[in-house]
């Protein structure tokens, strides 16, 4: 089948963006495979998933100055048509089952590290879409790196491309994954009238202070040491240095020196609260969050530029022999560049607001310490804030790692979300904020892992 070429808005870029040390020093958002933001499903799950072969890109098709577009032909599933091809600065795919009901899935993938090759994935959920009478379509998004923003105005182009190659649909919902739910939410926010749903897993709920988070998790890192972490701005002298330097002064999860458990009570409260898995899950991330210095005015990345934790209220848990109120005044904080947060010049990274006029169903693993639950809290307070908390439902799947859901979860989360969306009855999701989180996740996680305290008590 031959490209279907569409006029979507193309972006200046200026090449890859060295200056993104933050999100260069850390993994692409999903753990396996890392080509599609998302882990492969698992019968049995485990706290440490065996590495993930490389993944088999398809032939380049053609090169833009952001990077290579890979081929995104594709075999329909049984009965459907499939239309992909290109658009100027990506690829795309859109695939629609012979009984299409007039639902149509939009797919939001998650960061792809700042490489060059560029591709589409099918979503997740993909047979049961096509299977419940719902089409779908997804992009590439015109380039790499950390660019929600490509996200946002691609997905929004892909639908009225859609539109124009099908027929308009009844209902349109935003799926996305990993900074996909950074596409997702600032989409719902910014474009109410276009989505009618979102479905946001694993997903950057509240946009920038994903990069906030990261640079506190450093900037606390930095400061419970002592040993000069962020006075270090080469990537390789960095890492040196949390090797020979940093890691024998805090020890790792499990083996902590006093230095180490101040740090873990700290980072306690930055990704939630005592959740279920957590530990686990910062064993997967102790040292691989740590970024050298490149925020701010250090970058000339739009998600580096907004960087802040000047309203970040760090906690510690009392007798470690931290003072909380001194470590709040002598932590180091990080601005960002004038304008880089503002809703005028830079809307999707700048503060999200709550404002969301459709529902919105998410999926988080508790013990994420990459994409923290914080995020899911955080947006429950903005949601609260300003009368839309009922539009909100958030589910939490008790494992350790970021997107490690099962196909079943997602179908459900699907199917529930789609019911109240056409006007059944709110669905069931868990209190974010409750004092107590050790039951949390208890209804949605099928099956529990091994580790789980709760899996003693099935």
């Amino acid at each position: 089948m031959q490209p279907h070429p569409h006029p979507l808005r193309r972006a200046t870029w200026p090449g890859l963006l060295a200056s993104l040390a933050l999100l260069v020093a850390v993994l692409a958002l999903g753990i396996a495979p890392p080509a599609t933001g998302q882990p492969a499903p698992t019968s049995t799950p485990t706290s440490t998933p065996a590495p993930a072969a490389a993944p088999q890109l398809p032939p380049i098709i053609g090169t833009t100055a952001s990077g290579d577009l890979r081929d995104p032909t594709f075999e329909p599933l049984a009965g459907a048509t499939v239309r992909h091809g290109v658009y100027d600065g990506g690829v795309y795919r859109m695939e629609v089952p012979a009984n299409w009901n007039g639902g149509l899935i939009m797919y939001a993938h998650g960061y792809r590290g700042e490489g060059r090759d560029i591709f589409v994935s099918n979503p997740p959920i993909r047979n049961h879409i096509i299977a419940s009478g719902y089409a779908w379509a997804a992009s590439s998004y015109r380039g790499n790196s950390y660019r929600p923003d490509y996200g946002v105005d691609d997905t929004l182009s892909l639908r009225a491309m859609f539109i124009t190659e099908f027929r308009r649909p009844s209902w349109t919902i935003l799926y996305g994954t990993s900074m996909g739910g950074h596409v997702a939410m600032a989409s719902l926010e910014q474009h109410p009238d276009v989505y009618q749903a979102g479905l946001p897993e694993c997903g950057v709920m509240t946009g920038t202070e994903i990069l906030d988070y990261l640079a506190a998790y450093s900037t606390a890192a930095d400061y419970i040491s002592g040993t000069g972490l962020l006075a270090i701005t080469d990537t390789a002298a960095f890492t040196r240095h949390v090797t020979d330097v940093w890691l024998p002064a805090m020890g790792r999860p499990g083996a902590y020196t006093e230095k180490g458990r101040q740090f873990d009570s700290v980072v306690k409260f930055l990704m939630g609260g005592n959740l279920p898995m957590r530990e686990q899950g910062l064993l997967a991330r102790y040292t691989a969050n740590l970024g050298p210095r490149g925020w701010g005015y250090y970058s000339s990345s739009p998600a580096t530029r907004a960087v802040s934790t000047r309203y970040i209220r760090f906690r510690i848990d009392p007798g470690l022999g931290i003072d909380e109120e001194e470590m709040n005044q002598r932590i180091r904080r990080i601005e960002p560049a004038p304008g880089a947060r503002s809703a005028t010049e830079n809307p999707v990274f700048a503060d999200f607001t709550g404002r969301i006029r459709v529902p919105v169903l998410t999926l988080h693993t508790t013990g994420d310490a990459f994409v923290p639950f914080s995020l899911e809290q955080s947006y429950r307070r903005k949601a609260m804030a300003v009368g839309t908390s009922h539009l909100l439902v958030q589910r939490a799947i008790r494992r350790p790692n970021h997107c490690q859901f099962e196909d079943a979860e997602r179908i459900q989360a699907l199917d529930d979300l789609v019911a109240w969306m056409n006007g059944g009855e709110r669905p069931e999701g868990d209190d974010v904020l409750a004092a107590d989180l050790s039951d949390i996740g208890l209804r949605w996680t099928k099956p529990l892992m091994p580790e789980d305290p709760a899996s003693t008590q099935e």
